[in-house]
């Protein structure tokens, strides 16, 4: 049976090669967005075996064996992990075209040096190789870490989150991967939530402080926010469907605040004008700290109603949202920009038809000091693929600097998603190699390459500023 070339993937010509295997390949991973757990870290977990590590959580995986009609038993239910993989192994070779296709290869080569495809039939004989290979001090959570050159990896926490576990990362020394907290304090915007009074209400407890009136509440967020600094941050994170930009005066939004923690109802308009309000005043906040700010929009969640039911939010059925944001988000960074107090600003968008809109969005509020100081989002969740990665680095090239862009994330909750910076790297090549080829760049391979490498790691580490 042939192998899948994972040497030669998607590097399309000897300039795409030359950059990625002499430029790219080699750089450090700053991977300043995911959903890692801290507490596998500072446990330093050993994965037991390779359903574990690879295929609980990864929602990427089960939406592609629901596709294929496998009993959800599977994917999520009670069957055994060795059963679960046998199915998903089984699931593999019907998935070309898609980027699962490549991952999979990527992540078997750079993880276990299994080079074959995986199918039906060799998955026993893989599933024993991978299992034995997991004992390694190697494949344990730190040691992946190590493995991949991972030198900052920032996780995504809520502002309840004690970070015990981050503190003790960094208490225990022996890491040589900056794991830094990331403030995600969506829950406190989410004014119609069912539990929003006992969430602020365990907020302010955290904080301890009271959260009886809209000023309390601020003063309670902005506890927690000089907390996080204290264990590292430097970065938020927002997730929205649609954007709201809907301006409101201090006096309204309290009355709504007070409302809501009353069990009153809420329009609508006043959720929007909540939402925008308290969103400008974090970002007043993360400006003070020198944060950045991440607004991941775009996603419509839990759209299956009878599985959310069986089994819960997180689970595979979260799509695209298609809607106008033009609007909202030029007045929203406008209103910060006004009182020149528009921290750094990553917008991601899960409707890739928005990223020349926003590549022109984000050159109305460069500002002096900062290359970059707001950053086109990497292609992002259903775009993270060669396709979505080509569209977002030509609309940001076309419309705005890619040599200033961060680079890529892996937005994963798994330990075997790192190769996903390969992937990028790969196609970055592959990109500015094309560019070389058409004669639109010189193939000055030091002067592109310096470039490469900026895009994959040093941009990252100049903008975010983590030690």
């Amino acid at each position: 049976m042939s192998r899948l070339d994972t040497e030669n993937l998607l590097l399309n010509s000897n300039s795409a090669k030359k950059l990625f295997y002499d430029y790219a390949e080699g750089m450090p991973i700053f991977d300043y967005h995911n959903h890692l757990n801290p507490k596998d870290i500072a446990i330093n977990r050993q994965f037991d075996n390779l359903t574990e590590i690879w295929l609980e959580g990864d929602h990427y995986k089960w939406r592609a064996m629901r596709w294929l009609g496998v009993n959800e038993e599977l994917i999520t239910g009670s069957a055994s992990p060795e059963e679960k993989f046998i199915a998903w192994a089984g699931c593999v070779p019907r998935l070309v075209g898609n980027p699962l296709y490549h991952w999979t290869h990527l992540e078997l080569a750079r993880y276990f040096g299994v080079q074959e495809r995986l199918t039906s039939g060799n998955a026993r004989e893989i599933w024993e190789t991978c299992n034995e290979q997991l004992k390694s001090p190697s494949l344990r959570a730190g040691g992946i870490l190590d493995k991949f050159k991972v030198k900052v990896a920032c996780t995504t926490d809520d502002p309840l989150d004690s970070l015990e576990f981050h503190r003790a990362i960094r208490e225990n020394g022996e890491l040589t991967t900056i794991v830094a907290p990331a403030f995600r304090p969506d829950r406190v915007l989410d004014l119609t939530h069912p539990d929003f009074t006992s969430y602020v209400e365990t907020l302010g407890s955290t904080a301890d402080q009271a959260v009886d009136t809209y000023q309390e509440l601020l003063e309670a967020l902005q506890k927690r926010i000089q907390y996080f600094h204290d264990h590292g941050c430097r970065l938020s994170d927002h997730g929205f469907g649609s954007f709201p930009y809907e301006p409101a005066g201090e006096k309204e939004v309290a009355d709504i605040y007070g409302k809501a923690i009353s069990g009153l109802s809420i329009t609508p308009l006043e959720e929007r004008k909540y939402r925008t309000h308290t969103l400008l005043k974090l970002g007043e906040m993360y400006h003070a700290m020198g944060w950045t700010m991440q607004l991941h929009i775009g996603a419509i969640r839990n759209n299956n109603a009878r599985m959310f039911a069986k089994i819960g939010k997180d689970s595979g059925y979260d799509s695209i949202m298609d809607f106008h944001l033009a609007e909202s988000l030029n007045g929203f960074l406008s209103r910060l920009d006004s009182s020149d107090q528009l921290p750094q600003t990553i917008v991601y968008s899960l409707y890739s038809s928005h990223y020349e809109m926003l590549a022109t969005t984000i050159g109305n509020f460069q500002a002096a000091g900062v290359e970059g100081k707001l950053q086109l989002g990497s292609a992002w969740w259903f775009h993270d693929q060669k396709e979505g990665m080509l569209k977002q680095l030509t609309a940001l090239s076309s419309m705005g600097l890619i040599s200033t862009f961060v680079g890529m994330l892996t937005d994963s909750r798994s330990f075997m998603s790192f190769p996903r910076h390969e992937y990028f790297r790969r196609v970055l090549c592959r990109l500015f190699g094309d560019w070389i080829k058409e004669g639109e760049v010189p193939a000055d391979y030091d002067y592109i390459g310096a470039i490469i490498q900026d895009i994959c790691y040093l941009n990252a580490e100049r903008y975010f500023q983590i030690r």
